[in-house]
């Protein structure tokens, strides 16, 4: 199996903590949305797709790469993040992003990793941040326990 880890991580590392141990289980390349390419992505039976979660979406650029896939068959997607607050039932981003994987041709797997992550976003920095110390050790380690469920899985 070939694995392939996309993160998109801007402000403290929290979701390139995640995506570099989901990839260690995976033996798979953690790369930016902008340095990938649509060859790499049809060349890996796996395909993780991930950020840190900002105003409850994803970020943009790896939204466009997303968006940008030509429709077509192709391997399985999972979809994972980190963010500050939970997702809410008013704006349901993984699903979303789900959503455009399965349009551009993936099996989407069912399960998402989300843990939370330092968040200075708006008001949070005027008190240094909330979620202080997240992703934790034990955020990690189920992060590597989802990366081993995806492999198992994996034909």
């Amino acid at each position: 199996m070939s694995a392939l880890v996309i993160c998109a991580s801007s402000h403290h590392g929290n979701t390139r903590k995640v995506a570099d141990r989901i990839a260690g289980v995976l033996a798979a390349p953690v790369l930016a949305p902008a340095e990938v390419t649509e060859e790499q992505i049809d060349t890996a039976d796996l395909v993780g797709f991930g950020s840190g979660v900002y105003w409850m979406a994803f970020d943009p650029d790896l939204v466009r790469l997303v968006r940008g896939l030509t429709a077509r068959p192709r391997g399985t997607a999972f979809v994972y993040a980190t963010s500050g607050l939970p997702e809410t039932p008013l704006r349901r981003y993984t699903r979303a992003l789900a959503d455009e994987l399965t349009t551009a041709g993936f099996h989407v797997a069912p399960e998402v990793f989300h843990c939370r992550g330092l968040d200075t976003m708006g008001p949070f920095a005027l008190v240094g941040g909330m979620n202080k110390g997240r992703p934790s050790a034990v955020d990690l380690a189920a992060a590597e326990g989802f990366g081993r469920r995806l492999a198992r899985s994996q034909p």
